[in-house]
């Protein structure tokens, strides 16, 4: 089907392969990861506001290497996480042999409700993986003090929500680790890829080895590479395995769009939260919420919630879409509840879910549409004038 409002327009310029293009076009181009890759983890730092970036095939691959770092450092124990997140954040942190604590969220940010999140940390709590749903901030003083005092690591998945920021910082730039998604309909784009942020020297090493298998001579610590060469005497210096690692490199020509793109983040930024205000403003309040933490947002969908558990209407909203190719996603960030799904059977009680009410209306009720920078002022007005006649 050919929607009229799609969930998103392609996000690649035209310039960007072109980029591609020019560099295809040199003698010999290296395509694997090399000097481009490089620097984009340097120029994605310098935007984010932190020391160390790692570019991955995708934010999933970021998620699973992220907590492959707390299984190093913990082994074991408790990691509290959303059910309203996407799925590879649940899946790394079982994967990974953690016990995953779920956490309500707050309705008006979509993200962890803070007081369920200190209900829930016990002895056994070594991390908070925090997903920025949608583009909220989900963070406060109160909740990082906490953090810091129990010694508590904070995780940020980012993925929805580049640009978004808390007391003038951006998200990503507060816990040991952050990831980011550059899927294609989310803010900037490399196709596919992902980016893992950290401040903390040892564990950006322990990132770039297990990007790359567990290689020892990944790391860029020439000590620890020397370290390791004289330990393991026996063994082909070139092939020393630090960790059970992965391949999920990404190419030269992914880290080419991601600079190219990198230019005009900021501007598509505003651009969106331009259209998300503008959303926000015009549709019914009667009928949907509106009441939304926006304060440091950066939207990259609009948030479409019925404040009422009505099914007919509910069943109403999504025929009108529908009829008028309205492109949407019921159930909001990754699909609604996480615990009604299939993966998690074993983990979870048959209606254990019904024991987050807030996730639960936002499964049966809740929506996303697209928002992205090519939608005019116009093109918004209609969208609202069409929903708001149901």
């Amino acid at each position: 089907m050919t929607y009229k409002f799609p969930l998103m327009h392609n996000n690649i310029s035209r310039n960007d392969l072109d980029c591609v293009i020019k560099y295809l076009k040199r003698t010999n181009p290296k395509l694997t990861q090399s000097k481009n890759v490089l620097k984009f983890e340097r120029e994605w730092s310098k935007w984010l506001g932190v020391k160390y970036s790692v570019f991955v095939n995708s934010g999933s691959s970021a998620n699973l290497l992220s907590i492959s770092i707390l299984k190093e450092l913990y082994n074991s124990g408790e990691i509290i996480v959303p059910t309203l997140t996407w799925v590879s954040d649940i899946v790394s942190v079982i994967k990974n042999g953690f016990k995953p604590i779920f956490v309500d969220i707050n309705p008006k940010t979509l993200c962890m409700d803070e007081n369920e999140i200190l209900k829930k940390i016990n002895k056994n709590t070594k991390a908070v993986f925090i997903t920025y749903a949608q583009g909220f901030n989900g963070l406060s003083d109160k909740l990082l003090k906490v953090l810091k005092n129990k010694s508590i690591q904070l995780i940020e998945d980012v993925c929805e929500s580049h640009g978004a920021t808390f007391k003038n910082k951006k998200l990503g730039s507060y816990g040991l680790i952050s990831n980011f998604s550059f899927y294609y309909a989310h803010h900037m784009s490399t196709i596919e890829g992902g980016m893992i942020c950290t401040n903390n020297k040892k564990i950006y090493n322990m990132l770039r080895m297990m990007r790359s298998h567990g290689l020892v001579r990944e790391s860029n610590d020439k000590t620890l590479i020397q370290s390791y060469k004289k330990k393991y005497k026996t063994l082909n210096p070139e092939f020393i395995f630090s960790y059970a690692g992965y391949n999920v490199r990404s190419t030269e020509l992914n880290a080419i769009i991601g600079l190219n793109q990198l230019k005009t983040l900021n501007n598509n930024i505003k651009k969106r939260n331009y259209n998300h205000s503008l959303f926000i403003k015009l549709i019914d309040k009667n009928l949907f919420q509106t009441n939304f933490d926006l304060e440091g947002s950066s939207n990259y969908a609009f948030n479409l919630i019925l404040k009422d558990k009505n099914k007919k209407l509910v069943k109403k909203l999504m025929n009108v879409m529908e009829k008028n190719k309205i492109e949407y996603r019921r159930g909001s960030a990754g699909g609604g509840n996480q615990l009604r799904q299939p993966y998690l059977k074993k983990i979870v009680k048959k209606n254990d879910w019904l024991n987050y009410p807030n996730t639960e209306h936002i499964h049966f009720y809740g929506f996303y549409l697209g928002n992205y920078p090519s939608l005019t002022r116009k093109d918004i007005i209609k969208l609202c004038s069409i929903i708001n006649k149901i």
